[in-house]
């Protein structure tokens, strides 16, 4: 299926339903008149879990980045609850109910893991005890490295301090750049898993992933975006067993029973 085909989005439910977060033709990049993204569109709908997959250089997390307010947006529009954000700095979006956890360097090493998940509520300081218990509470190992400093984590400890971080204001959204990068497989399998508790717990997610397999196994649905372009979009286990998607993105190794 192409990107241009919306008659369902993809779990069943009539595409036009009022999507919770939208780009529509986003055109963006960070050097003057260099585009990364040339027209991409995204969806998703409240409850889902939608991932992004793709080649290196696809523009993967410059879209992100693009709807977060990290970067400019050349073109194109970003709709939050049907509000146009584009623009909006990334401490305003936060505001509304949109997190983000980058690639790297997303967690303070200096600090401990409560007093980064205090970060995480600089803006509204006196709800701390009430999200501190409900975070702990999905990750009950950050509570019990509460007083442990963020930088003698493992890196799958990071990682989940980061998600903690961005779940702290009790986002409706949650933006993932490549949460898996850089651990080892039985590190990206919890994270996997934690995507998953986070979206069951009612958060919606778009992520971003070079571990394509695993991304589009546990996604409602999935775009592959390619040089800056949506090339496909399917629920994830279309795109899976999707011939051509498997021969250009995934490799054998992709299909499923």
């Amino acid at each position: 299926m192409t990107a241009t085909d919306t008659s369902t989005d993809g779990a069943g439910r009539p595409s036009d339903r009022t999507p919770l977060l939208e780009a529509r033709e986003l055109v963006a990049g960070y050097v003057p008149e260099v585009n990364i993204l040339n027209g991409v569109d995204l969806t998703l709908y409240q409850g889902e879990l939608v991932g992004v997959i793709g080649p290196n250089g696809a523009g993967k997390s410059t879209l992100i980045k693009a709807l977060f307010g990290l970067i400019p947006v050349r073109s194109g529009t970003v709709v939050y609850e049907g509000e146009d954000v584009t623009g909006l700095k990334a401490h305003s979006l936060v505001a509304k109910g949109i997190g983000y956890v980058p690639q790297t360097n997303n967690v303070f090493p200096r600090l401990t893991v409560e007093e980064n998940l205090q970060m995480g509520l600089y803006l509204r300081p006196k709800q701390f005890a009430e999200r501190f218990e409900a975070v702990t509470e999905m990750f009950p190992r950050l509570g019990e490295r509460r007083k442990q400093r963020s930088g003698s984590l493992s890196g799958g400890e990071r990682q989940m301090l980061a998600m903690g971080r961005a779940l702290m204001m009790d986002p409706k959204v949650l933006l993932l750049d490549e949460p898996s990068a850089g651990l080892s497989p039985a590190y990206q399998d919890e994270v996997f898993i934690n995507c998953r508790r986070i979206n069951q717990a009612g958060v919606s997610i778009v992520m971003v992933e070079q571990n394509a397999n695993r991304c589009l196994q546990i996604c409602h649905r999935g775009y592959v975006l390619d040089q800056g372009r949506n090339a496909y979009t399917d629920t994830g286990r279309a795109l899976l067993s999707d011939p051509k998607v498997i021969e250009l993105y995934l490799g054998t190794l992709a299909q499923v029973d």
